[in-house]
């Protein structure tokens, strides 16, 4: 179980004074956001509460995809009375997009285990050195007294192995991590299908697009930084369900010398993504907050206005004072 501190006390507080939660979680959501969506709504249902799940999408990963018909892109009007808002995986209104519409003055609780974000909510449950938020989430159902249903323990489970990249992204402190994952199988969650959701039914394209990606990226900074990219000719060609983000990030970075590794995608004409990974030594966050974005040390992103030539000279330009 877990010890409730101040910030614990005060989440499961908020969680229990009202009616109806919305649930939301940041745009372009990934297995963390959404597991962490539907188990908290499956906990909070389970003890009386009536949830809303919303989400601006969109559901391109193969691995949520089939979680999409769950969710709402903004709530229905008007708003009922004793309702409150949770926002997952972000703690900042302004990644949420459209899912908020109509929710403004609604009590407003964060749970997030990102370190940038914005000074605002009732309720802020925000822990940096938390592994994903499904961890955070599982920690508040213990700390009610509860455990984790069959369900709810796949879907945490699920979250965590996709923040952790199936732990290989956890170090030797991380002892309570798979203590937490070993209550999950208990639960009734399967190590076995949760690998086979993050990885199986991808689409023969995602390869294609895939080969793409490693044979176009640059080597620069002596090698340190590898940087590739995808216009919108290929997003067209492949569809965005050929992305294949984690396998391109951990196929880049076992190459000797590399010490991170950026990704660039043109979404639409005048709009790009970057995703970046860094081994150990340099900060990808502080980086992607230069720009507007965040994320982890270890693990960031942003959306960027411009065009992917002006916006891939710029990111690189970005680690020169990194490596010099």
């Amino acid at each position: 179980m877990h010890a409730i501190d101040s910030s614990m006390a005060g989440v499961i507080s908020f969680l229990d004074r009202y009616s109806l939660y919305f649930i939301l979680g940041h745009k372009e959501p990934d297995g963390d956001c959404v597991g962490s969506q539907l188990a908290l709504a499956s906990f909070l249902e389970r003890h009386g509460k009536t949830c809303v799940l919303l989400s601006a999408g969109p559901f391109s990963r193969t691995e949520i995809a089939s979680h999409a018909s769950r969710f709402a892109e903004t709530a229905s009007t008007p708003v009922p009375a004793d309702s409150a808002v949770v926002v997952l995986d972000c703690s900042s209104l302004s990644r949420v997009g459209q899912s908020a519409d109509g929710l403004s003055g609604l009590p407003l609780a964060f749970i997030d285990h990102h370190a940038s974000g914005e000074a605002s909510g009732e309720v802020r449950f925000v822990n940096p050195a938390a592994p994903s938020v499904t961890y955070l989430v599982q920690s508040i159902i213990e700390a009610s007294g509860d455990r984790p249903s069959p369900l709810e323990a796949e879907l945490l489970l699920f979250g965590l192995c996709t923040d952790t990249g199936f732990f290989r992204h956890l170090g030797e402190k991380s002892g309570e991590v798979f203590h937490s994952a070993a209550r999950l199988v208990a639960a009734g969650a399967s190590p076995k299908e949760v690998f086979a959701m993050m990885n199986g039914g991808k689409p023969f394209a995602s390869r294609k697009l895939m080969g793409e990606l490693l044979s176009r990226a640059e080597s620069l900074y002596d090698g340190k930084l590898l940087v590739t990219w995808t216009g919108i000719e290929e997003q067209q060609r492949y569809g965005l369900v050929g992305r294949d983000s984690d396998m391109l990030y951990q196929l880049l970075m076992t190459v000797e010398g590399v010490e991170a590794v950026v990704v660039v995608r043109q979404e639409k004409p005048g709009e790009c993504t970057v995703g970046f990974r860094s081994r150990e030594l340099i900060d990808v966050a502080a980086i992607a907050a230069s720009f507007g974005g965040g994320g982890h040390r270890l693990a960031a992103g942003l959306h960027i206005f411009g065009e992917l030539d002006e916006i891939k000279s710029k990111v690189v330009e970005a680690f020169k004072s990194v490596f010099s």
